[in-house]
């Protein structure tokens, strides 16, 4: 006796949910990988700006320092020629 047709078709359509099933989850897992190495690589960049940042804000001048300094040279040469006339 042979297997009922329908028991090969059940078979060969279960097998073929399984293969279906075992494809989409392989390309879940790549998309997942790839989101995860892009989120790293963004963290990464972030950081590296933040650091930037605040390289960039140290090294900046004080201005209302630099502002005050200025007035006060003005005054000194502003006295400087009242007194000189």
């Amino acid at each position: 006796m042979t297997a009922h047709p329908e028991t090969d078709l059940v078979a060969t359509d279960v097998a073929e949910l399984r293969r279906c099933c075992d494809v989409r989850t392989a390309r879940v897992d790549g998309q997942l990988a790839l989101l995860a190495q892009r989120t790293e690589s963004y963290e990464r960049d972030a950081e590296e700006l933040a650091s930037r940042l605040t390289r960039i804000e140290h090294g900046r001048w004080p201005l209302p320092s630099v502002a005050a300094l200025t007035g006060l040279a003005a005054l000194a040469v502003a006295v400087w020629q009242v007194l000189a006339s």
